[in-house]
């Protein structure tokens, strides 16, 4: 497999009186001190664009970019669906594995990227997390994206989400309330989760089945927090089936399997309606759901 272009990472300084080693093992976390110590000494990263050792002490205002050599990344499908398409929007079908945006090892093998290969400028006005499949919606640039964006903000945007979660659910609709927001923990630094210190977050959860040992799940969401559904259905002690991070309560597990950004649950953004910054019609897309997600009697 061929290796990605690499890519420049771009930091604002905003302390002083660190140095550039530990301001990396500080800021980036992924990587420990030696691994940083390396990248140093291979002249990767400069600072007010002058090439850095590691021992330069850092004052606020500076610029600091790591130059990411090329590197290979993992597999994930390369392929999208167009399911609307018109001269100011584009909505497209997600492949679950597929990131929305560059981040965690991947840059080129992302939606934003094989999405622009077709139509260049394309910005997402969402994201999806990786192994969520479903609708996507674009703008093409001009004032729509920023119209869409405060239509996001205002909540007149409609978006459901099916989901399976473990547990059979006691009644037809549930609404969540559960506020959401940074929690430590002790290998990942800070998860979202329900906590009382979060953000005021809404969902409704309404059953479409119920299985053996699961509920599927129709969820339209009101806010858009980070991780909502996986973490609002995790405070009612269902979590998502096969979600690596979340346990019933919706806090992160204390031993994850696996790491946050992990396959294996069912999380689709099936349906999302808005009305057209344009054309003033209100626009529904949907994105078929995997059959997985599919009722028994459809």
């Amino acid at each position: 497999m061929p290796l990605n272009s690499g890519y420049a990472y771009v930091t604002p300084v905003q302390v002083s009186g660190v140095s550039v080693l530990d301001f990396l093992s500080a800021h980036y976390r992924h990587s420990a001190p030696e691994v940083w110590a390396t990248r140093l000494a291979l002249g990767e990263v400069e600072v007010d664009g002058r090439t850095v050792a590691g021992a330069e002490c850092l004052r606020a205002g500076q610029t600091l970019v790591w130059h990411r050599p090329p590197w290979q990344e993992e597999d994930a499908p390369l392929h999208f669906s167009v399911l609307h398409e018109d001269s100011a929007l584009l909505a497209v079908h997600k492949p679950s594995g597929l990131p929305t945006l560059p981040g965690g090892g991947f840059l080129e093998h992302t939606l934003l990227a094989v999405v622009r290969a077709s139509y260049p400028g394309a910005s997402p006005l969402h994201r999806l997390g990786r192994g969520t499949s479903g609708v996507v919606l674009f703008s093409r640039g001009g004032a729509v994206g920023s119209s869409l964006s405060r239509a996001w903000r205002e909540q007149d945007v409609r978006k459901v989400y099916r989901a399976l979660a473990s547990g059979q659910a006691a009644q037809d609709e549930t609404e969540i309330t559960a506020p959401i927001g940074p929690v430590p923990h002790p290998r990942l630094g800070d998860v979202y989760a329900a906590t009382p210190s979060g953000k005021p977050s809404r969902s409704v959860a309404r059953v479409v089945e119920r299985r053996r040992e699961a509920t599927l799940f129709d969820v339209q969401i009101f806010t858009g927090r980070p991780h909502q559904i996986r973490v609002h259905l995790a405070s009612i002690g269902q979590p998502l089936v096969g979600d690596p991070l979340y346990a019933p309560g919706g806090l992160p597990r204390p031993e994850l399997p696996g790491l946050p950004g992990d396959l294996g649950y069912l999380l689709h953004a099936h349906t999302l309606s808005f009305t057209h910054p344009v054309s003033g019609q209100v626009i529904t897309v949907t994105a078929p759901a995997p059959a997985a997600l599919e009722p028994a009697a459809i």
